[in-house]
């Protein structure tokens, strides 16, 4: 995947990658801790500069939804959209509804080209929804 990108193939790069296919929506932290436990110390500066790489290769998506730290996840191109746990941060992929991208269409584009949309949708995870008795 790295060289399909033209990225050369590197310890941290396929570690950082590595973690992010095996820990989905995960935060910059977690990935640090995860390429840490594989490699042995790796600064956060390391991590970021991967991070940044394969977002603009293509190869990862970086999400943020309102009140969180940024997330990184492998599913990349299809315009899925995400739903987050409103106490416990908890983040699923949500397929598009509509179909190809971007699935929704704006009532006023403004003259844009508009190539994607980002949908969130909020609610209580199951184990929150548990707790709180809904």
């Amino acid at each position: 995947m790295l060289r399909g990108a033209a990225l050369r193939v590197t310890r941290p790069r396929v570690a950082v990658l590595t973690a992010v296919y095996d820990h989905p929506h995960a935060d910059t932290d977690s990935i640090l801790g995860v390429v840490r436990g594989d490699l042995g110390e790796v600064s956060h500066q390391a991590v970021y500069d991967v991070l940044r790489a394969l977002t603009a290769a293509g190869l990862v998506r970086r999400i943020q939804p309102a009140g969180s730290v940024a997330r990184y996840e492998s599913r990349v191109g299809d315009n899925h959209h995400h739903v987050v746990c409103r106490s416990c941060g908890a983040i699923a992929d949500a397929d598009c509804a509509v179909g190809t991208a971007p699935c929704l269409a704006a009532s006023e584009d403004h003259g844009f080209t508009i190539d994607e949309a980002e949908v969130i949708y909020w609610g209580q995870c199951p184990d929150c929804s548990a707790a709180l008795g809904s």
